[in-house]
């Protein structure tokens, strides 16, 4: 029995959600739908925009891996953390966050001087998210923030695509999943945006290396990954790198590769006003499911329930006490 159900490396960032009409995200040029990476200033300048708007989650750690690690922590499957915040509030914010969730993480020595990377998240009301990131110390992850021994005591190794961007922050995935091959653990992979399969291509290529035991990506990220506007085409080419597969698909559910059968995962009804952190909670909670014994087709509808219950809601998260409850509700235990 390994002591981590997944460590998790990635971006540690502090969210703000602010409401938005589309009509003001033409005026401010900002793409629907995307992460896209931003200086403080131009953040400063949302931000300025935007002022009297209802802001939700303020001051709340994000980070797309973060956000897994935590799902899965809080269903009941122990999770490790190797990211980079700063000494600074935010910075405190982040750690306290992970430890009130019960993630272990590499945040124990002294913080450097500096900022924590902070994102900008823009709800529309058709529930779509618009993030601008400024990864700030985070752009400086690297190998050091990386923990051996707890990657060779954990299930799954889970890479967050937006390492991508950060020439540190890839090697230190590179690397990380190195050690995780060496010691036989699963490694694991979310695209984590269209724009970081279409622009950072060369760089995801690298930290899929020859394949990974697991990928998790929606539709948009299958579709380009496969360089095709057919999913049956992009779901071969998925094949060819990634043992195995999850392709969330919205409201439409999601599809689920186990290396044998490909099952179609229904959706779960709900009103969706907030889609930040849904693709976040469907990885957490398959990889909780799948690390309790779960064939892929249940862990898929018990990650689409979860992911459900966070569209349904402002932020990325939900309360502590819905995690066991929705647990129980599902498996019963």
């Amino acid at each position: 029995m390994k002591k981590y159900v997944a460590y998790g490396i990635g971006a540690a960032l502090v969210d703000t959600e602010i409401k938005v009409q589309d009509t003001e995200l033409s005026q401010m040029n900002v793409e629907k739908g995307m992460m896209t990476l931003v200086d403080a200033d131009r953040q400063a300048e949302l931000l300025s925009h935007l002022e009297g708007h209802l802001v939700k989650a303020s001051h709340a750690s994000g980070g797309s891996a973060g956000n897994s690690m935590i799902a899965a922590a809080q269903f009941g499957g122990p999770t490790f953390m190797s990211c980079k915040v700063a000494n600074d509030s935010d910075g405190d914010i982040y750690i306290a966050d992970m430890e009130a969730a019960g993630v272990d993480h590499c945040l124990t020595g002294e913080r450097e001087e500096g900022t924590t990377g902070k994102c900008l998240v823009l709800i529309s009301p058709d529930a779509e998210r618009s993030m601008n990131t400024n990864l700030s110390i985070s752009e400086t992850l690297s190998e050091e923030q990386l923990v051996p021994g707890a990657i060779t005591q954990s299930e799954y190794l889970y890479i967050e695509g937006y390492l991508v961007t950060s020439p540190t922050g890839r090697a230190a995935a590179i690397k990380a999943k190195s050690i995780a091959e060496e010691a036989g653990v699963k490694t694991s992979i979310s695209f984590s945006d269209p724009g970081m399969v279409e622009f950072f291509r060369e760089g995801m290529e690298e930290m899929v290396g020859d394949r990974v035991n697991l990928a998790f990506c929606n539709k948009a990220e299958a579709l380009g990954w496969g360089q095709t506007d057919n999913l049956e085409a992009a779901i071969e080419k998925l094949k060819l790198v990634a043992d195995t597969f999850v392709i969330t698909l919205g409201s439409e559910g999601a599809v689920t590769f186990d290396g044998e059968a490909l099952v179609e995962v229904p959706p779960h009804k709900v009103h969706a006003v907030d889609s930040n952190g849904a693709g976040d909670m469907f990885a957490g909670a398959f990889l909780y499911a799948i690390t309790r014994g779960e064939d892929f087709p249940t862990a898929g509808r018990f990650a689409s329930l979860a992911a459900g219950k966070i569209v349904a809601n402002y932020g990325p998260r939900l309360p502590a006490a819905d995690y066991p409850a929705l647990r129980k509700e599902f498996f019963g235990d």
